[in-house]
Parts: C-alpha cells; structure tokens; sequence
C-alpha cells in the first residue's frame, strides 16, 4: 500500500502539473471563463491531494486498516472530484450531458475530507 500511495501521488502530481498547463494555455480558448475555473479548482486540489498522499506515503507504515483507508479515500475522492469536474467542465465541447455527475462530486470532496480527519486522528493518538 505503501508504494502504490506514493506512485498515486506521483501521477496525480503529474497529471495536475500536465492538466493545469493546457488550462492555462490550450484550453482557455475553448472553455468558458465559468468551466476554466471549475477546471482549475480540480487540478489544484488534485496537486494537493498529490503532496498529501507523498508525505502519508512516507509518514504511515500502513499497519492497520485505518492507516490504509486514510490512502484509499484521499486516492478515491480525489479521483471522483477532480475527474467529474473534469468532465463536466467539457460537456459543452464534447456535446454530450455529463449534469448527472454533478452530484458525484461532493462525494469525492466527502472522502477527501474523512481522509484528512482519519489523518489527524492518526497524529492525534501517535506517539512519536
């Protein structure tokens, strides 16, 4: 668990490096301001997530079912928000309608945030 953590994190902080690149460039011709900026807030917190799961990857022995949920949600609920705000923010460009994800999102955003809770009862209860 403890390397695919850190391989997670690695790609998600390459893809959001990648992704936020051509948002910056590339797609700022094709997206309204509106889906831009949706856009950009899914590879921010997709880098984000990247720098959480490199530093659990290294902090967390992955002992106990708790220390591995704590990589599984934040590897899940990134991947739920940042790709279903990915979608819809082209639903317009690919003349399709992905609205039906719009409530999938805050799923992922929910289990991003139980994994940072988990987290800090982890370090709550630690003794280092």
């Amino acid at each position: 668990m403890k390397n695919l953590t850190l391989i997670i994190g690695g790609i998600y902080g390459l893809l959001s490096v990648i992704l936020g690149a051509f948002g910056a460039h590339a797609f700022k011709k094709i997206l309204s301001i509106e889906r831009l900026e949706s856009f950009e807030t899914a590879v921010r917190y997709e880098m984000y997530a990247a720098f959480f799961l490199l530093i659990v990857g290294y902090i967390l022995k992955f002992e106990t079912a708790s220390e591995k949920w704590i990589s599984i949600l934040m590897i899940a609920g990134t991947f739920i928000f940042s790709v279903s705000i990915y979608c819809l923010a082209f639903q317009d460009v690919w003349g399709v309608n992905l609205k039906f994800l719009g409530p999938i999102t805050p799923l992922g955003g929910l289990f991003m945030i139980i994994s940072w809770v988990m987290l800090i009862w982890y370090f709550a209860k630690a003794k280092f």
